[in-house]
């Protein structure tokens, strides 16, 4: 974006619609944050069992756990030996490449992550008024939306 630029003004109703949709998602993740924390993981740590779990097959090769989370490579590995050393999830050589390692969730982390899940969906739903309404705002007020988004 140009900060040069003056001629780009925007109404006030947008800010308040960006405001009001970025205090939504700051508290759901204060209570991802807490909740994750009470169930004794960490919250990249439920994101990576979440990856996981809806990686097609159930496994999800450590590359692709990297790239989904926008971690590098080591930094993927480092998280599946925390989530593995909990007992939450393990390693297993890939079927289909023996030069790719796997990572599964075991039936503690199934069993975790229902109950993690349970609880953020019933929070976002809680949220759903402001996440809404703030997006409502935004559209009417003719922000355009993203490519593809719509």
């Amino acid at each position: 974006m140009d900060e040069g630029r003056d001629d780009l003004s925007l109404a006030p109703s947008v800010f308040e619609g960006l405001a009001r949709f970025r205090m939504a998602l700051r508290r759901f993740l204060a209570f991802s944050d807490a909740a994750t924390r009470a169930a004794g993981v960490t919250s990249s740590q439920y994101q990576a069992m979440l990856a996981v779990k809806t990686h097609p097959g159930g496994g999800i090769a450590i590359q692709d756990l990297a790239a989904q989370m926008l971690l590098q490579h080591h930094g993927a590995v480092q998280l599946v030996d925390r989530v593995a050393r909990a007992g939450l999830a393990e390693r297993r050589p890939s079927p289909t490449d023996r030069r790719r390692v796997m990572v599964f969730l075991t039936p503690k982390g199934n069993a975790l992550l229902q109950q993690l899940a349970a609880a953020h969906s019933a929070e976002l739903l809680r949220q759903e008024p402001l996440l809404a309404e703030s997006l409502r705002r935004l559209r009417d007020i003719g922000v355009p939306p993203e490519p593809g988004t719509e």
